[in-house]
């Protein structure tokens, strides 16, 4: 699947998941200043959740890098098909075990995951230190929603999580 990333910049570079995932040629990045490809948008706003159904759309995965302070729902305007990561908790070491404050490569490799692209997902966070311990920390919700055949199923799994 191929990842894109609107690059805002708002972050420090040197902790920046993204630009380690277009340095190692995972994903690529496109200024704010340039459109994304049509394709699945990664969206804590959107009202459905990310489901299995949604691999139908183009095979293209699109995440928005920006700092939380600045993660504005106007900021997500993007054309595409628009979902939220149903709940997960953080595995880097700035929101270790904070739910729903995941960082870009966090958010891209919960896609893949919850779309069935386990090996790709595992690919993309192998190139940080923490990143296998995502898979781990959240191993039983990612089985569990990515089991799930629609964004209903989904949000009825993770209530359960939430409870």
């Amino acid at each position: 699947m191929e990842i894109h990333i609107r690059y805002e910049g708002d972050d420090d570079p040197s902790k920046c998941t993204a630009k380690k995932l277009a340095r190692f040629q995972l994903a690529e990045l496109h200024r704010k200043d340039r459109s994304v490809p049509y394709g699945v948008i990664l969206n804590p706003y959107s009202e459905i959740a990310l489901s299995p159904a949604d691999y139908k759309y183009p095979y293209k995965l699109v995440a928005l890098d920006c700092s939380w302070e600045n993660a504005e729902e106007n900021r997500f305007a993007m054309r595409g098909i628009h979902r939220a990561l149903p709940f997960l908790v953080a595995a880097n070491p700035v929101n270790y075990g904070k739910p729903f404050k995941l960082t870009t490569v966090e958010a891209i490799a919960a896609s893949l995951f919850i779309l069935g692209e386990k090996e790709q997902s595992r690919s993309v966070l192998s190139k940080f230190r923490w990143g296998l311990n995502f898979i781990e920390l959240n191993q039983e919700p990612l089985e569990s929603y990515a089991s799930c055949a629609t964004s209903k199923e989904v949000v009825n799994v993770q209530e359960r999580y939430l409870d």
